[in-house]
Order: structure tokens, then C-alpha cells, then sequence
């Protein structure tokens, strides 16, 4: 799909005028680009509304996280610049509003791009991952004490129970044929079936305790310093909303842990790397250690393996259903994702006593 990208610029206040925009980065959902003006570079995204059916109130939780973090910077008085890339900062639409809605009811955000960081895919070394833990919990650190409750920008994001409802659902339409398919992946995931409510009972019976999250911790959503080496910026914040803590670093596990793509068609270089996963906990902790209870870090390891088969799970109901939600590159795309999360999944599963006892060690 092709967008009047200049037109699109002109309906945002920016520092200069419009030079040329490219499209950028790996995402599955919204259509993003960087954007050049005579003065500044940015990022510009169209926010997908088919997933993100009220985009207003996204941009609710998006102004409101950055601008809580940006007065926690204020706050710590540091006076070196480079701190500010801790939050993005959203531009205003000509009307005043943190979103532009183009012609065709397209809604568009602008932020500025944040300099000499970037991401990754894949994480390379122990070092990486400790500094997109800890700034991922440091980002909830920050919001810890944000004041009142997120918009829900998708119900039930990662109600477990709810996406393998969804996924039977799925098999049970059978859009296309698909299902004789997938019996092995069937099999494992519904094998796991009591597994999946154990995060949502936790919270029914008062030992874990909704915090404001990510949701969706892909460590391609930490910018790494290009310099320090630090986690400085945490992007994508689309689903930041009321969750769990365990959300974020089980996703963390899923996308940090393995030396494979999400979508790797070779199963054999897939597994959980342990010094990754050590270095994952670590960092995080150094941030949302400090509120997290005892029985909160016990189910951190726990979370990986739960994130992992239900975003398995989310692949293949999509994969089932024709390919509807996330945006493939290839046939079968879904379901080569599926089955990485899976073998993935049994890799955390071998490894589980080993990481339990980091957690008992760390304290």
C-alpha cells in the first residue's frame, strides 16, 4: 500500500518541511517509516485499526506513558541530554491532537527518532540482553507509579485461556482446510491446556498484581545505545496497558533466549540459551525487582515457556484462519512460526529447574 507520505507530514507541526521518507524496521502491525525534514528526523506510523480499533485511546496511553516518564527524567535533574531519549516525544497534529487521520481515515502518529541507538532481532551477547532487561524494567519501574488505570488497547492481549479458545475455535471453522495439517502442533499445545490458566489464577487469588506493561517486550522494542551499550529508549507502545509483569519477561524469554529468527525453518538452531536467559533475569530485575513480590519472581521463568506457546498459539490460529491478523512474507509463514515457538517452548520446559534455582539464588 502506498501513502502521500508529504501530505501525511504536513497534518503533523515538525521542524522543517517535508524531504523524504523511507519505510523502516521489522514490525508485523503498522506501517512504519523514517522521515526526513530540512531540520529533524522522525518516525512516522500508521497505526493499523483494524487491530486497533480505537486508536484515540491508544494515543491516550501513549501521551500519558511518555509524559510520566519524561517528568520522572525531570525529576532525576540529570543534566545530560542524551537522558531525554529515555521517553519518546510525540508531535502534535496542526489540530492539536497526538495522532493525524488523513483523507482515508488513516491514523497516523509522529515521534522523533531517537539517534545513535537501534535495535536488534537477534540478541548476540549476555551484554544485550542484560541491557534490554533492565530497560524494559526500568520502564516499569517508571510506570509503577503512574496515576489511575490504561485504556485497554486489545482485551484479553494475553488471556491465555481465552487465545486457546480462540485458536479452537479456529480449528473448529477451518477456513481453509488447514487443520490436518497442524495435528503434532495441535497435539503438543492442548497438551499443555492446564498450564495456561496458572498467571490469570495467580492474580484471581491475590498473589500476583496487574502493573501498567508492555505487552509485547520483542527486544527489537529496546533501542540499545550505539556508544554505551545501554538499554535507553522502549518503543512500540502500542499494547502498554494493564497486565502482568510475567507478560513482559516471558516475552522477553521467547524473543531473547534463542540464536533463531521468530520464523527459522531450520528447528535444529532453535533453544533457549541459558546465559541469555540468566542475563534477561538479571537485568530485569534490576529494575522490577524492587516491587516485584516472592511469589511474583518465582513465576518469571514459568512465563517464558507460557508466552512463548501462546504466542504458538496466536500463529496458528491465525494460520488457520487464512493469515488475517499478521502480515506474512511467504507460504505456510504462520505456521513456520508456530512451529519455532513450539520447539522453543520444549527447550524452556528441559531447562526449567536450572532457572528456577537462578531465581532462588538471586533472591
Amino acid at each position: 500500500m502506498e501513502f502521500d507520505l508529504s501530505s501525511v507530514a504536513a497534518g503533523f507541526v515538525l521542524d522543517g518541511g517535508f524531504v523524504s521518507a523511507e519505510r523502516f524496521g521489522t514490525g508485523h502491525i503498522n506501517d512504519t517509516f523514517k522521515m526526513y525534514t530540512t531540520n529533524q528526523t522522525y518516525i512516522l506510523q500508521r497505526i493499523n485499526t483494524t487491530i486497533f480499533k480505537q486508536p484515540e485511546l491508544l494515543m491516550d496511553n501513549f501521551v500519558r506513558v511518555c509524559s510520566h516518564i519524561e517528568g520522572k527524567i525531570a525529576a532525576e535533574k540529570k543534566i545530560d541530554p542524551a537522558s531525554r531519549r529515555r521517553a519518546l516525544q510525540v508531535m502534535r497534529s496542526r489540530e492539536g491532537n497526538p495522532f493525524y487521520r488523513d483523507e482515508n481515515n488513516n491514523f497516523w502518529r509522529c515521534y522523533i527518532y531517537v539517534d545513535q541507538a537501534r535495535t536488534y532481532d537477534i540478541l548476540e551477547t549476555p551484554q544485550q540482553a542484560y541491557a534490554a532487561a533492565a530497560a524494559f524494567g526500568n520502564f516499569q519501574l517508571d510506570l509503577a507509579d503512574m496515576p489511575g488505570r490504561l485504556n485497554e488497547t486489545i482485551a484479553d492481549f494475553h488471556h491465555t485461556p481465552k487465545r486457546l479458545a480462540a485458536l479452537e475455535a479456529a480449528l473448529a471453522a477451518d477456513v481453509k482446510g488447514r487443520a490436518k495439517e497442524v495435528q503434532p502442533e495441535l497435539d503438543y499445545i492442548f497438551s499443555n491446556r492446564e498450564e495456561y490458566s496458572l498467571l490469570i489464577d495467580g492474580m484471581d487469588k491475590g498473589e500476583l498484581f496487574e502493573r501498567t506493561t508492555h505487552n509485547d517486550t520483542k527486544l527489537n522494542n529496546v533501542l540499545i545505545d550505539d556508544v554505551t551499550g545501554e538499554g535507553i529508549c522502549v518503543i512500540d507502545l502500542d499494547t502498554v496497558m494493564p497486565g502482568l509483569p510475567h507478560y513482559d519477561f516471558g516475552d522477553m524469554v521467547r524473543t531473547g533466549t534463542s540464536p533463531a529468527a521468530e520464523d527459522e525453518l531450520d528447528l535444529s538452531k532453535v533453544g533457549m540459551r541459558f546465559e541469555m536467559f540468566d542475563a534477561l533475569l538479571r537485568g530485569f530485575l534490576s529494575g522490577a525487582g524492587k516491587f516485584l513480590n516472592p511469589r511474583e519472581k518465582e513465576l518469571l521463568p514459568f512465563s517464558g515457556k507460557l508466552i512463548t506457546l501462546e504466542i504458538g498459539i496466536r500463529f496458528l490460529t491465525d494460520y488457520l484462519a487464512g493469515d488475517v491478523y499478521f502480515k506474512i512474507h511467504r507460504e505456510k509463514h504462520n505456521l513456520d512460526r508456530c512451529r519455532t515457538q513450539i520447539k522453543l517452548a520444549q527447550s524452556i520446559q528441559s531447562q526449567l529447574p536450572r532457572m528456577q534455582k537462578l531465581v532462588e539464588e538471586l533472591g
